[in-house]
């Protein structure tokens, strides 16, 4: 799996080369049932399951395309992550939840200052 970091750098790395911006895109619905029980939380306090699982599925699957994307392009790694959601209500139907994550796709090499210690970035599954 590719490192990614919401930073401009790699603590342990040097950037030898930039290959562009990647991002990956995910939609999930949400059915009228899981809203249901959304506004039963919204009067009566507490967290939203549901919509929580919806957005973290969707989040994973937008950084898994932005990785895909980013190891297609050749890079070791992305950098100036990051991740955007809207919502979108579609009335009684539900809505849907959507993410778009983006970055910096690069080549890195381990720096010759070895004395920090190498940053392992985040690791989708793992």
């Amino acid at each position: 799996m590719i490192l990614m970091t919401t930073t401009e750098n790699l603590d342990g790395f040097r950037i030898v080369e930039y290959l562009g911006i990647v991002s990956g895109e995910s939609a999930e619905g949400m059915n009228a049932v899981r809203d249901l029980f959304a506004q039963f939380r919204n009067v009566f306090g507490g967290r939203t399951g549901g919509y929580e699982i919806g957005m973290s599925e969707a989040r994973t699957r937008a950084l898994e395309q932005l990785s895909e994307r980013a190891m297609s392009a050749g890079a070791h790694a992305v950098i100036g992550l990051s991740i955007d959601y809207e919502f979108i209500e579609f009335g009684s139907k539900g809505g849907m939840v959507m993410v778009g994550a983006t970055g910096t796709a690069v080549k890195i090499v381990r720096s010759e200052d070895a004395s920090k210690p190498a940053a392992t970035g985040f690791r989708i599954g793992g």
